[in-house]
């Protein structure tokens, strides 16, 4: 993986949902460390919320930015564990138009270098739905910080090569523009 300094960054709207029964934006320190660091990076922090550990009040919320088009890309941190409250990927995986499985195992395989055997206990997952991508992460400033560091930082920047997520991001929708072919009787 390199970046190709002969392109040009473009910066995405970035919004950052936080899942906790707990937290304000006072002290919410995995919001703050995904924030800061796409600020950091160039990127927008386009909304930033604090949700309960509610499946229906967190796919209100990713189901609206999904709509909105000043949303690129959503970023979840909190909720993937195994608890009763831990509810985040049941609440966004049925929003998944496809699932990123590569995006768990990338993760995991950063977390394991750093914590061993317990990244089992992340539920950490991603997928598209509206030509958005959801990153969904655990609700430690570590997690965030290595998915960020790790995954998204480069992915997230149209100059990585050989491939990253800002290149495709035209033809995320394509399914949904292309009209049927001629004799489908589907």
């Amino acid at each position: 993986m390199s970046i190709d300094e002969t392109k040009a960054f473009v910066p995405l709207n970035i919004a950052v949902l936080t899942i906790s029964d707990t937290r304000s934006l006072a002290d919410d320190k995995s919001g703050t460390t995904l924030a800061d660091r796409l600020l950091d990076a160039g990127h927008a922090l386009a909304k930033r919320e604090i949700v309960t550990d509610d499946v229906e009040a967190i796919r209100a919320v990713v189901k609206a930015w999904i709509a909105d088009p000043g949303v690129d890309a959503i970023i979840t941190t909190g909720g993937t564990g195994f608890t009763g409250r831990d509810v985040t990927p049941e609440a966004i995986e049925p929003l998944f138009e496809k699932r990123m499985d590569g995006f768990s195992i990338a993760f995991h395989m950063l977390s394991h270098a750093k914590i061993g055997a317990s990244t089992i206990q992340s539920r950490a997952t991603a997928g598209t739905a509206g030509a958005t991508f959801i990153f969904c992460l655990p609700g430690s400033p570590g997690a965030c910080r290595d998915g960020w560091d790790g995954i998204l930082n480069a992915q997230l920047d149209y100059r990585t090569r050989p491939c990253n997520f800002v290149e495709i991001m035209p033809r995320l929708d394509e399914h949904l523009r292309r009209p049927k072919a001629k004799g489908a009787s589907a």
